[in-house]
């Protein structure tokens, strides 16, 4: 079997990723109350690059401190966070792999009741399968114009910081999976209703970031479906696929929904989420990532060899012993 996963890849605006194994966004806890990068986050990630992967993507950055999931969660929402970030992109780039930093807002799943406005499209509590959630605030026209801002304005930040990519989570349930979901996004103004409504803040959010950071290649970590009854479907995301791309984006990284990242109880074995990924693999001009609790050489070679994703990302066992994985996965004997 040939090694595909060394083959290059080369986005749309012409960044190259030098293989095609990536690491995705994993939160460290590692930043400190006020969201600023550490010493421990700066550690964090050169260890993670000694994986050999040719992306390796930084954990889920809040783009307003009322967007916040944890206490320790990195941040992108103020001008003191450019420093910690910039180090992070530089010792990266230092160890020859792209970068990207993903940004994103709790909206209602504020699991660690640290938010001090807990806001969502709908004043409807995000269903979650091991825990019950607060009940957010309906959105305002002004609260969804203040979060557009506040993502446009941390993508501005990392590329000051020197990110190749930024990437907005739109997956796990969290803000941007709300409005998309019509489980919670029950709005009748011109943000509910269709998908292509449900959509409307993103694809708004994609382009606002375009013009104001045109360097920059965007991301979007989106669900191949909510996971839940009544919830978001392969096809509805197929659509919405469709408008990201046309809006700018070059990359689908595809998770789960609105139940959240967790494996499910019924599903065993590598790549879990890549049958969600792969009806979108080659349809749109976006390269797209699988995940789900991938592992070993074997089984990345072959869902690239048979084209069911461009992209692989190995999160736990990359984790576990990035050397570990340099050694098994990302040497071409």
């Amino acid at each position: 079997m040939s090694a595909v996963r060394f083959t290059p890849l080369t986005l749309v605006n012409g960044l190259t990723l030098k293989n095609r194994v990536v690491v995705p966004p994993m939160a460290s806890q590692t930043a400190d109350n006020n969201g600023l990068a550490t010493e421990k986050t700066f550690s964090h990630y050169q260890g993670l690059a000694q994986s050999g992967a040719g992306l390796v993507m930084v954990e889920y950055s809040h783009v307003n401190l009322a967007g916040r999931s944890e206490a320790n969660q990195l941040g992108a929402h103020d001008d003191a966070c450019l420093p910690g970030l910039s180090q992070i992109a530089k010792l990266l780039h230092q160890m020859d792999v792209k970068t990207g930093l993903q940004i994103t807002h709790c909206g209602g799943k504020d699991s660690a009741a640290i938010s001090t406005d807990i806001m969502g499209p709908s004043g409807i509590v995000v269903p979650a399968y091991d825990r019950v959630l607060p009940t957010p605030r309906a959105m305002t026209q002004d609260d969804i114009a203040r979060w557009q801002q506040d993502f446009v304005n941390s993508a501005i930040r990392a590329d000051k910081a020197g990110f190749d990519l930024v990437e907005i989570h739109c997956a796990h349930g969290y803000g941007i999976n709300q409005w998309l979901s019509p489980l919670t996004n029950q709005r009748t103004d011109q943000y509910g209703g269709s998908v292509k409504n449900r959509a409307r803040i993103l694809l708004e959010m994609v382009s606002q970031i375009k013009q104001a950071a045109p360097r920059l290649a965007i991301m979007t970590r989106i669900p191949g479906q909510d996971g839940y009854p009544g919830g978001l479907s392969h096809s509805d995301m197929g659509q919405v696929s469709q408008w990201l791309v046309d809006a700018g984006v070059e990359i689908l990284n595809v998770s789960s929904g609105i139940g959240g990242w967790n494996r499910p109880k019924d599903i065993r074995g590598e790549g879990f989420l890549v049958a969600d990924a792969a009806p979108l693999t080659g349809k749109t001009a976006a390269a797209v990532i699988g995940v789900g609790g991938i592992e070993t050489l074997d089984y990345i070679e072959t869902i690239l060899t048979n084209k069911q994703v461009d992209l692989v990302a190995v999160g736990r066992a990359i984790l576990a012993g990035p050397t570990d994985f340099a050694t098994r996965v990302m040497v071409n004997n």
